[in-house]
């Protein structure tokens, strides 16, 4: 007999999030599921790198710390943890969350990883457009770091089944880690595309964590969130027929409300009657939002229609360098002084001939945000960054560009300080699609009895 109603707590809407939050929803919100969702696009293109330069790792940031933090509430109250904190490297993710365990002797556990989400060596063969661009995928493969297709529920309902209490996933889409333990605990069917579309909006409402409770939607004096400083984390209530109640644990800091919920489920929706997933189209269009109490917001009337034939997959792409260099001015005149010094550089780059492909010269404190519309609505301020940052295509070149900023202490105006220069590779992300079929996964699974 299935569950009449699952309750499920977020303990990360993004790789370093605060680990407090979601101690305090294992401790109080009486929850059987926790979801760490800790992996976007650059992050795991981030994490294949390091996965190249060194195998056993490649997986999610602050892994170890969120699995000491975890796995008690996993053995003594078999709370169940679902997280995609495998990144580029389930497997030694793994074996990392199993060497925790031991050291600490943290017992009963079964632990899952599910792999298969890398699909490079499946591109070639597919060559699809990029969506951004329509070139062909082929004419990328100098380029390309990595390539993860966004898996759904079906990777992760297995190791439910098994009863494992931690689940490590790669590349899941962010809605299906929360949409896999209510179809498994309320017995939906995997093609009950009504009920899928219903769990995906709960899920989307609790994947981003605390911007549904009060973070991000805050806009003091007209949007007033009291006690961020200890925010909570938002859980939710789901019952069969799909409507759910989005709150958190009494007595922490931030707030469900109407308005919290309405904007974190129109984030990154292009359209609320089509939204993509793995798992399901999901249609949010007919959405009601209401509050039954405090902190208390029933979500009802989502529905869906049947999943997509083809799977997304994410691309890292090496594009090259950004060289940086700041310096700061202050005082009578600092305005103009910034401006100086970016004519200064930008006259040294070109006599030293520094190739680039793109440069943006901003004055932080007064343009960084507002460019040229600063010259019609600011005032002239008292202090200044100078910021100038280049695209290169060579690590030399972009090292020139922090240089130059740098020379301006002795070659450059009056009083300035701070100057930094650094250098950073640049990884673009741009998507295409691979047929669901292709696409293999498999799970490992470790015991400690």
């Amino acid at each position: 007999m299935k569950s009449k109603s699952v309750r499920i707590g977020s303990g990360a809407g993004y790789a370093g999030d605060r680990i407090d939050p979601a101690i305090e929803l294992a401790e109080k919100g009486n929850i059987q599921y926790i979801c760490f969702e800790c992996l976007a696009e650059r992050t795991i293109a981030l994490a294949q790198l390091e996965k190249r330069d060194k195998p056993h790792r490649g997986y999610g940031q602050f892994l170890e710390a969120r699995m000491e933090a975890m796995l008690p509430f996993c053995a003594e109250r078999g709370l169940v943890m679902i997280s995609n904190l495998g990144a580029a490297n389930p497997s030694a993710a793994l074996m990392k969350t199993l060497e925790i365990a031991e050291r600490l002797d943290i017992r009963p556990l079964k632990i899952a990883a599910i792999s298969g989400d890398d699909v490079l060596e499946s591109l070639a063969a597919v060559n699809r457009p990029v969506w951004e661009t329509g070139q062909p995928v082929k004419e990328l493969v100098d380029s390309i770091i990595s390539a993860n297709a966004y898996l759904g529920v079906e990777t992760i309902l297995p190791a439910l089944s098994e009863q494992c209490n931690v689940i490590i996933t790669g590349r899941v889409a962010d809605p299906s880690l929360y949409l896999a333990p209510m179809i498994y605990e309320l017995g939906w069917s995997v093609d009950s595309w009504t009920h899928l579309g219903a769990g995906t909006a709960i899920a989307h409402l609790l994947e981003c964590a605390a911007q549904v409770t009060g973070g991000y939607f805050v806009d003091p004096g007209k949007k007033d969130v009291p006690d961020l400083a200890h925010i909570g984390f938002p859980l939710a209530e789901i019952y069969q027929g799909g409507e759910g109640v989005i709150t958190k644990v009494p007595g922490t800091g931030g707030a469900v409300s109407v308005p919290t919920c309405k904007e974190q489920l129109l984030y990154e929706v292009h359209d609320p009657s089509r939204y993509l997933t793995p798992d399901v189209m999901a249609d949010f269009s007919q959405v009601t939002l209401t509050e039954i109490g405090v902190d208390r917001v029933m979500i009802r009337g989502a529905s869906g229609s049947i999943r997509p034939d083809d799977l997304k997959v994410s691309l890292g792409i090496r594009e090259g360098y950004i060289g940086e260099g700041e310096i700061s001015y202050a005082g009578h005149g600092a305005l103009k002084r910034a401006r100086l010094s970016a004519e200064i550089v930008q006259e040294r780059l070109k006599k030293r001939r520094i190739s680039f492909r793109d440069m943006k010269t901003e004055i932080i404190g007064y343009n960084a945000l507002l460019g040229s519309i600063a010259d019609r609505v600011a005032v002239n301020p008292f202090e200044v960054r100078l910021r100038v940052a280049a695209k290169c295509d060579t690590m030399h070149d972009a090292e020139k560009v922090g240089e130059e900023v740098e020379n301006l202490y002795l070659n450059g105006p009056a009083g300035p300080g701070g100057a930094r220069k650094y250098v950073r590779p640049v990884i673009g992300i741009v998507s295409t699609s691979i047929p669901r079929d292709m696409v293999k996964t498999s799970m490992d699974i470790v015991e400690l009895p």
